[in-house]
Formats: C-alpha cells, structure tokens, sequence
C-alpha cells in the first residue's frame, strides 16, 4: 500500500509544492487538495503548508482556518489522521483550535530565515516517532509571526502532559514562550512546527551539517514517521 498525503493549497501558500516534493522523496504519494474543496481525495495524512494565506491579514492563519476545506481537517483530525502544520500551517491550526495557544509577531518585529537547532521533546507522535527524545536537529526556520503564546494555565498543561514537541536551542528567534517551537496534541496525531522540516529532505538542499555544506536531511524523519504510522494503523 502506498501512503497518500495530501497537502493543501490556500491562497497565499508558498510551500505546497516543497512539501509534496518531500512526501514523495520519503516514500509517499502526495496528493494536491485545494482550500475551497470539501473533499479530502482518500488520504491518509495531511499537511498545512508554509507560507502566507491570504495575505496574513487579520492574524496569521486566522482567515484560513475558517476556510472550507478545515471541516474536513478538524473531522479527519478528530478521527485520527496523522496532520502536519508547517510554519503558516502551525498558525492555522491554533486559529483553528487544534492545538492551543497562538502565534504572533515575531519579538524583534523582523522576518528571520536561519537554520534552526531543536530539540525533540516528545517522540511518541505520528510526526516525530523516528526521532529520540533529546535528539538535537537542524531545520530551516523563515517567519515573521512565529512569537508563540499561551496563557499562564495552558503552559502548565502543556509541559505537564508532554505536549511540547520540538524547542529551540541555542537561541531563541523569535521570542517563543518557554522557547516553543512546536506542539502536539494530547492523541499525538496532530503536530504543528514554525521550522520548514520540507526544506531539509535531501542532501546537496538542506542546511550545513558538520558532515559538508547543505547536507542536513533531519526533516525527512517528519514524512517517514508519518508514513510508518499510517501502515502501523492499516495492519
């Protein structure tokens, strides 16, 4: 069986076709949705690419996550479905309500594109099941409002419940609480990141590892882990 993943496009996406183009460097088939559909196509997973859906006017994410097609997303995530948010898609799914918190601007009111390090937190996710806790990977960031927040209560249940999937070392770019970089929810099916792990798939494309120049590939784990817990779920 071959793993279909779909990725939608809204307006404004940039990141679409890097992130199928990573899907199917992993393995998988992608499969192109579009925002107004109310069709998910049969797909076993979803992505909510990067980029800036319509036009980040109101708040990051907020028009998009009242778009058509999140009927369907927020079912497919209550189902189950593994579903990934990337950068403007992590910003579509708080607005949305399937994780908590929100996103705004980034601390020192600049866009940033650098080669992030993190740190995975928690490694029991369909996203994040190829890694270990505490492993260290390097993920291109490039944002604007990825400051994330949350009140003083969900912090609490957040880091009480393992909810924390990836944080920031060695700095903190954009001034994310308790150096947030990425969440999950408490099933574990739902994850959303500011890094592009898209953008680090293939070697001679990524960013500098200490191997050679543009070799980091640690964003391809996401697509694998996903795939693999699509066919755990099927047996």
């Amino acid at each position: 069986m071959t793993t279909r993943i779909g990725v939608i496009t809204f307006p404004g996406s940039l990141d679409d076709g890097d992130a199928r183009r990573a899907i199917r460097v992993a393995g998988a088939e992608p499969v192109a949705l579009w925002h107004g559909s109310h069709d998910l196509e049969g797909v076993d997973a979803l992505v909510l690419p990067g980029g800036f859906s319509y036009g980040d006017y109101l708040r990051a994410g907020a028009i998009a996550a009242l778009a058509p097609i999140m009927t369907e997303v927020k079912d497919a995530a209550a189902s189950g479905m593994p579903v990934l948010g990337i950068c403007n898609g992590f910003q579509m799914l708080v607005e949305a309500h399937l994780l908590p918190g929100g996103l705004i601007r980034n601390a020192h009111q600049q866009f940033i594109r650098r080669d992030q390090r993190l740190r995975v937190e928690n490694a029991s996710t369909a996203w994040t099941s190829g890694f270990e806790v505490g492993q260290e990977i390097t993920i291109p960031l490039k944002n604007a409002d990825g400051g994330y927040i949350c009140s003083a209560s969900d912090l609490e249940r957040i880091e009480g419940e393992g909810l924390i999937a990836f944080r920031y070392v060695g700095v903190n770019p954009n001034g994310s609480l308790a150096d947030i970089a990425g969440l999950t929810n408490e099933r574990g099916n739902v994850v959303g990141l500011m890094p592009h792990p898209e953008h680090a798939v293939e070697p001679g494309f990524g960013p500098n590892t200490p191997d050679a120049m543009r070799s980091g590939v640690d964003g391809l784990t996401f697509f694998t882990s996903a795939i693999a817990a699509v066919v755990g779920a099927a047996a």
